[in-house]
């Protein structure tokens, strides 16, 4: 794949089960080659994780980790695309 198909996407996770995050943290490793950079932050009053990832790679990959991920139960994932 040319290096030029590829595209810079954040992609958004949120975790309301934490029971979930073996899951989540497995694909998120299948997919590290791609991955720029990943932050998590645990909002304990509302017993969630939010996870923001910044990716660097082709639309069909980052759409199917997106998709990976909303169908862990209890996760949510949507991801943005940067127009260069």
């Amino acid at each position: 794949m040319e290096k030029e198909d590829f595209r810079i996407a954040a992609l958004s996770v949120i975790v309301e089960d934490r029971s979930a995050a073996e899951r989540v943290n497995t694909l998120l490793s299948e997919y590290g080659d791609y991955i720029v950079g990943r932050m998590g932050i645990p909002y304990r009053e509302k017993h969630v994780s939010v996870i923001s990832v910044v990716l660097d790679a082709p639309p069909a990959v980052v759409n199917a980790l997106s998709g990976k991920l909303g169908s862990v139960p209890s996760v949510t994932a949507k991801a943005l695309f940067a127009k260069v």
